[in-house]
């Protein structure tokens, strides 16, 4: 039996060796072909250091004016999400109804629909009503794409917060849009904090929608303009490419970093009733 241990201990360690390298070696490669002067394919540490490929990125049209498309696009659409996505949980964890059900079953299956299945209806409607070419019209689609999975979150987590603490606030006269902005909502941060990632993470990566709705080059996000690195015949700037993925992703890390800590805070609120 010890030996049986022994030998799924094992397996188990190398499988997990294997999936922590298949996913260190793209990132490896990332960080030092950024500073490799004659980057390649290969993962290889670099004979010299070098800052000449973020320096060849570090310009207007193809750093900093995608990034701030980029930013304004995620930032905006991460916004009305968990914004929309807070109004829309409450009424579905606080009240009953038999159309709740339903109502958390549709939101489940709209998250399971491929965004290329709606993309063509999606276009044609943007076109009529002069959307095409626009942020702010690919700021609502993607607080639209998003929405769905956002509610599913946001109510689980305000299912953690408990009822008692709102009938004291309606006791003392608050009204329920009072009590969801003053009671609800900073107690489950933590919760907010997981919708807000996971929705500026998952738009921070899209190429499609903004690639299918903005028109327009000065428009264009990171997400599209990093497809500018892949030249014709097969020709890349891997070097550039790869400081280009570093102050990419650079946003992205930060946004963790500022809500790690409220990501810890749990729902400790079994003691905070009425009294």
């Amino acid at each position: 039996m010890a030996r049986k241990r022994s030998a799924r201990r094992l397996a188990a360690d190398l499988s997990l060796l294997a999936v922590t390298a298949a996913f260190a070696l793209p990132l490896a490669w990332v960080l030092l072909s950024a500073v490799d002067p004659h980057a390649g394919l290969g993962v290889e540490v670099p004979d010299s250091l070098t800052l000449d490929n973020f320096r060849a990125v570090l310009t207007p049209d193809i750093t900093y004016t995608p990034l701030l498309n980029s930013l304004v696009l995620c930032g905006g659409a991460t916004a009305l999400t968990v914004g929309c996505a807070a109004l829309a949980a409450y009424p579905l964890s606080r009240f009953r109804s038999r159309l709740n059900r339903p109502f958390l079953l549709t939101i489940l299956f709209a998250t399971s629909l491929p965004i290329t299945a709606v993309m063509v209806p999606v276009y044609a409607l943007f076109v009529r009503v002069n959307l095409i070419d626009t942020l702010q019209g690919t700021i609502l689609f993607f607080a639209a794409s998003q929405l769905p999975f956002a509610i599913w979150l946001t109510k689980n987590f305000m299912d953690g917060v408990p009822r008692e603490l709102e009938e004291a606030a309606w006791t003392d006269g608050a009204s329920a849009p009072q009590s969801l902005v003053r009671i609800v909502l900073p107690l489950m941060g933590p919760g907010l904090a997981v919708v807000t990632v996971f929705s500026f993470v998952m738009m921070w990566g899209n190429f499609f929608v903004p690639f299918m709705l903005l028109l327009t080059p000065d428009r264009m996000p990171a997400s599209v303009s990093i497809n500018d690195f892949f030249g014709n015949r097969g020709m890349v700037a891997y070097g550039q490419l790869a400081a280009f993925s570093v102050i990419y992703s650079t946003p992205v890390v930060l946004l963790y970093v500022l809500v790690a800590r409220r990501l810890g805070g749990g729902f400790a609120l079994g003691g905070a009733v009425k009294g």
